[in-house]
């Protein structure tokens, strides 16, 4: 909340500078302020929903909320950074008539880029820990990198009247913002595809389950996150018969749930223990 009230300030400062100044630096730092609001609006929405418990309807929770905010973020980042890097070259191709006023420029983006240090500084805490905030984090992140731009093209118009330099500036913003839109993109589809987290080994998860007494195979491992950092786990155990007879199931079981979370940080794990004799009929059964 306390970013989104920086990042509008800046905004609404940005969007007069521009129309004041004539810089398509500035307007391109101010569309990419505008989707920041739009972004961080929708990381604060999809926060306050991700922290809604569980229903019956909603076993796992509103956990993926916050990919569903950080997929909106990356298509956001996306959008600015191509309508932005299209004017930077169609103002390149017609240079006719374009006329920067470059002191406000520089002092309007030396204040952005103060505000945007601020916000970063703000968010980076919890950027590693979830996926929305990372979104939020890297959309701060961008527009500090587009303050800096918009400096260097206000302080070299200043000193040799090269008005190219707002345009040039304007496409070196739309190129940092859109690789950090990819990325964003692929974490957040990939959580949505369900498909195995990015630092997660199936294979060694494996290794270490074989590791436990009495565990002859496992089989139908599954693998996925309902939001970053919140890997979720499902396997098949083949036991030999000695972990029945001697009722040792419910050991197993605690001792297999903590090496995934000991090991792998994996808190929701579960497992089918089952005989020899059932695993070699199971594929049958699944057909």
């Amino acid at each position: 909340m306390i970013v989104l009230v920086i990042v509008v300030s800046v905004l609404v400062l940005e969007v007069v500078a521009a129309i004041v100044t004539g810089s398509l630096a500035l307007f391109a730092d101010a569309g990419h302020m505008f989707s920041d609001t739009i972004g961080l609006a929708v990381a604060l929405a999809a926060t306050v929903i991700a922290a809604r418990p569980a229903t019956e309807r909603a076993t796992f929770g509103f956990q993926r909320a916050e990919v569903f905010g950080a997929l909106i973020n990356g298509g956001i980042l996306l959008a600015v950074a191509v309508s932005v890097g299209v004017q930077a070259v169609l103002r390149l191709l017609q240079p006719e008539g374009v006329h920067v006023l470059s002191l406000p420029m520089l002092v309007v983006g030396v204040i952005g880029l103060v505000a945007n240090i601020a916000a970063a500084l703000i968010l980076r805490p919890q950027s590693e820990a979830s996926i929305n905030m990372k979104g939020a984090y890297l959309e701060v992140l961008g527009d500090l990198f587009g303050s800096v731009a918009a400096i260097v093209a206000a302080i070299v118009i200043m000193t040799t009247g090269f008005m190219a330099a707002d345009a040039l500036a304007s496409l070196a913003i739309a190129l940092l913002i859109a690789p950090r839109a990819f990325l964003l993109l692929r974490d957040a589809l990939r959580v949505l595809s369900e498909a195995v987290p990015v630092d997660t080994s199936v294979a060694e998860i494996r290794e270490h389950l074989l590791s436990a007494g009495g565990v002859v195979d496992v089989h139908d491992v599954h693998v996925w996150a309902i939001t970053s950092g919140h890997p979720v786990f499902s396997a098949h155990v083949v036991v030999n018969d000695e972990v029945f007879a001697k009722r040792r199931t419910g050991q197993l079981l605690d001792e297999l749930a903590e090496c995934l979370a000991e090991h792998f940080d994996v808190e929701h794990s579960t497992f089918q223990l089952e005989p020899a004799e059932h695993a070699g009929h199971e594929e049958q059964l699944h057909h």
